[in-house]
C-alpha cells in the first residue's frame, strides 16, 4: 500500500493472527475461528461502534478462505448494483468455482425493498453476505434477512489491544512511523489511548496528525491534544470581534450587572447578529452560570427563544432584553455544569464500556438471547420505590458523585 495511504489503511492487518481484539468471536474454539478452520462461511452481520475492525475482519476472512471479495457501501448502490453484482458471483461459482462475498458497510442504510432483492442470492449461497453497521440490526435490518444471517457483536477495543496496535504503529518502518523513529511520553501515550475510546482508527488518525514531519522525536501531551483538536474541532478564523462581544455579554451575566449586559445585547443586535444564535447563547449560560440555583431561568430562556422565533425581529428584541436582564439578576450556580464536566471527562475516557446488559431493553429475541435486560428490577414495584443494589455503572467503573447541594 503507498505511503500516502492514511496511516489507519496501511497499518490494516491481512491475516487473523495480526488482528487484535474481539477475542470473544476470534479466540480458540470461537465462531469466526471455527469458521475459518472448516472452511466454511456464513452470511454475517457484524454489529458495533467504528473503528473496531469490521471491515479488516471482512476482507481477512475472504483472504484466509480465498473467497472473491467485493466491498462497496449501502449509500453507493442500488437494486440494479446488487443484480450485477450477484450474476457475476453466480458465473464466478459456475465456471471458476469460486465463493464471492459481498461486504456491505452501513447495511442498515438499505430498505426494506433493497435488502429483499438480497434474500435469494443469499439463501442460495450465490453471495455470502457480510452487512457491517452501528445500529441495532433488530430494528434495521427485516426480519426475513436477519434470520439468514448470523448477528456477531463486535465490541470497542480494550485499552491492551489498543496499546498493542500503537506499539505497531511506531515499530513497523514499512508502514507505519519505525523509519521515523518517533515514540511517546508516558503522558502523551495515556491521553492519545484514552482519546482513542476503543477506537483503532481514532487512535490512528490522531497519532499520524501529531507526527507528521517529525524525524528522532518523542511526542509530548500537548503535540496530543493539539493533534485532538485538528482532528475533530473545526475553528472559524475570522469573525474575531463577533466572539469578544459575546464574550463580553457572557461575562457580563456572569457578574450580575444587567446594564451592561444590555449594552453588549445592543451592540450584536443592532449590527445584524442573528437574534437566535443570540438566544441559544442565553439558553446555555441559563444552564452553565444559573443553573439549579434557579430553575427558571432555563424556562425562560427557551420562552425567549420561542417568541423571537414566533415574531421575529425587530419586535424580537425586547424578549432577548427581558431574558438579558433577568439573567444577570439571578442567583448564579455552576454546580450542574462542572458536575457535567466531570461526568463528561469519564464518559470520554470510558467510552469503550457497555451498558451493562441488565440496564438494556430487550424489545427483539436477539436482545434477549443476548442477555439485555436480564435480571433488570422494577423501583415501582419495590415497597420503598427504589432499587438500590441494581448496578448502574459500567463493569469496572468505580461509582462516583459528580453533583452535590452543597
Amino acid at each position: 500500500m503507498s505511503n500516502s495511504s492514511p496511516l489507519a489503511d496501511r497499518l490494516r492487518p491481512t491475516k487473523l493472527s495480526q488482528f487484535y481484539g474481539q477475542e470473544h468471536i476470534l479466540g480458540s474454539g470461537k465462531i469466526l475461528t471455527q469458521m475459518v478452520k472448516n472452511q466454511s462461511l456464513s452470511s454475517l452481520i457484524f454489529w458495533g461502534p467504528p473503528g473496531v475492525g469490521k471491515t479488516t475482519l471482512a476482507k481477512i476472512l475472504s483472504h484466509e478462505l480465498k473467497y472473491k471479495f467485493i466491498a462497496t457501501s449501502a449509500v453507493l448502490i442500488g437494486t440494479p448494483e446488487i443484480k450485477k453484482i450477484a450474476e457475476a458471483a453466480r458465473q464466478d461459482a459456475d465456471f471458476l468455482k469460486t465463493k464471492t462475498i459481498l461486504f456491505l458497510d452501513e447495511i442498515h442504510r438499505f430498505n426494506k425493498a433493497q435488502q429483499d432483492v438480497l434474500l435469494p442470492y443469499v439463501e442460495q449461497g450465490i453471495l455470502t453476505l457480510i452487512g457491517a453497521t452501528t445500529e441495532n440490526p433488530s430494528f434495521t435490518i427485516n426480519s426475513a434477512l436477519l434470520s439468514r444471517c448470523r448477528v456477531l457483536v463486535l465490541k470497542n477495543l480494550a485499552r491492551a489491544d489498543l496499546k498493542k496496535i500503537l506499539d505497531q504503529a511506531l515499530a513497523d518502518e514499512k508502514n507505519g512511523l519505525g523509519k521515523d523513529k518517533i515514540s511517546l511520553d508516558p503522558e502523551a501515550e495515556k491521553i492519545l489511548l484514552a482519546f482513542a475510546g476503543g477506537d483503532a482508527r481514532r487512535l490512528l488518525t490522531a497519532l499520524e496528525i501529531a507526527s507528521t514531519g517529525q524525524k528522532n522525536y518523542q511526542l509530548q501531551s500537548q503535540d496530543i491534544r493539539e493533534a485532538i483538536q485538528s482532528s475533530i474541532l473545526y475553528y472559524d478564523k475570522n469573525g474575531e470581534e463577533h466572539y469578544n462581544i459575546i464574550s463580553a455579554l457572557h461575562k457580563c451575566l456572569r457578574d450580575s450587572d444587567p446594564d451592561a449586559a444590555l449594552y453588549w445585547l445592543a451592540r450584536m443586535l443592532e449590527a445584524g447578529e442573528d437574534p437566535l444564535y443570540v438566544a441559544r447563547r442565553l439558553i446555555r449560560f441559563a444552564s452553565e452560570d444559573v443553573g439549579l440555583a434557579d430553575p427558571q431561568a432555563l424556562i425562560l430562556a427557551v420562552a425567549a427563544k420561542d417568541a423571537v422565533h414566533f415574531i421575529g425581529m425587530p419586535e424580537g428584541k425586547l424578549a432577548l432584553a427581558q431574558i438579558v436582564i433577568y439573567l444577570a439578576k439571578a442567583p448564579k450556580s455552576n454546580k450542574l455544569y462542572t458536575a457535567y464536566i466531570e461526568a463528561g471527562r469519564d464518559a470520554k475516557s470510558t467510552s469503550h464500556y457497555g451498558v451493562p446488559l441488565v440496564l438494556r431493553n430487550a424489545p427483539t429475541k436477539l436482545m434477549k438471547d443476548l442477555g439485555y435486560g436480564q435480571g433488570y428490577k422494577y423501583a415501582p414495584n419495590s415497597s420503598e420505590g427504589e432499587i438500590k443494589k441494581q448496578q448502574h455503572w459500567p463493569d469496572g467503573f468505580k461509582p462516583k458523585k459528580y453533583y452535590s447541594e452543597k
